[in-house]
């Protein structure tokens, strides 16, 4: 079967019933979690600090989840409108833009405390069109040049690609060095064609400076290691549900939360807030 970038444009290709399928496959949802786990790994954050991130590609919130869990405040953008469609419906936490990558991003100046992005670098290495601007080299140089101005001094961004040579990987790796990026590439089982994950890890400012070893990748058995992974991420959501701390969508505090993001971002027809607003209903029969 024909790798999904070299089929359609991202936004095409999502469309409404790929994004759905894509979203509710659990194959999917286990592999995102893992790599998502696995970035957050060479990410190297401070422990029990706050932090805001940038998910590249977010997609329908999948990522984004595994952020939540992790107690980080974010912000996703991606190109395809329908996938953004089902993270609103999932009601994910993160602020959501519809960006296409390779035209750069516009936020503030060191926004962001680190960027994160699973499986999207590889889509910017086709051109769509027969313009120059549209050429690969060129939407990479964008994308990389915004990027580091995005991120804080120091920091790092963790991007899981999916290259099909080479060549793909070294055009990446260059470009994002000439945008003032250090670090390095990581490879996670190099030796499996199976479970053979590539990361590109750079660092922003102090983050490369020689102090700063790129990490070296993941050896011995992926299966196990991503199924302990994804059991214990299942272990945590049952514990939560038991001891009640799972959010209760009946709960007046979170629903005027919630209310109050979709105001942000701009939806219509949110209902006005009142004393009525999360009351408790008799039950009908």
């Amino acid at each position: 079967m024909s790798r999904p970038e070299l089929q359609a444009p991202p936004e095409i290709y999502y469309g409404d019933i790929e994004a759905k399928k894509y979203t509710n496959n659990t194959r999917v949802q286990q592999i995102q979690a893992e790599m998502t786990y696995r970035a957050l790994e060479l990410l190297n954050l401070p422990p029990d600090e706050p932090a805001f991130l940038l998910d590249i590609g977010c997609g329908s919130g999948l990522s984004g989840e595994i952020l939540d869990e992790e107690g980080y405040h974010w912000v996703g953008c991606d190109i395809a409108p329908s996938m953004l469609e089902v993270a609103l419906e999932r009601e994910v936490e993160g602020d959501l833009f519809l960006q296409d990558i390779g035209q750069g991003f516009g936020f503030r100046p060191g926004s962001f405390d680190g960027a994160i992005s699973i499986s999207v670098l590889q889509w910017l290495l086709n051109a769509e069109t027969s313009h120059p601007t549209s050429s690969p080299p060129h939407r990479l140089t964008r994308f990389f040049t915004t990027l580091h101005a995005a991120l804080k001094n120091p920091s790092r961004a963790v991007l899981q690609f999916y290259p099909s040579s080479d060549d793909q990987i070294q055009l990446i790796t260059s470009i994002a060095q000439k945008a003032g990026f250090g670090g390095g590439v990581v490879v996670d089982y190099p030796n499996s064609k199976k479970a053979r994950k590539v990361f590109l890890c750079l660092f922003v400012g102090g983050g490369g400076g020689a102090q700063q070893q790129v990490p070296k990748g993941l050896e011995g058995d992926e299966d196990a290691e991503a199924r302990a992974t994804f059991e214990k991420r299942r272990e945590r959501l049952r514990a939560r549900e038991k001891s009640g701390k799972r959010k209760n969508i009946k709960d007046r505090e979170w629903i005027l939360k919630k209310k109050e993001l979709y105001r942000k971002r701009g939806k219509e027809g949110v209902p006005h807030d009142s004393k009525y607003t999360g009351r408790k209903r008799k039950a009908v029969f």
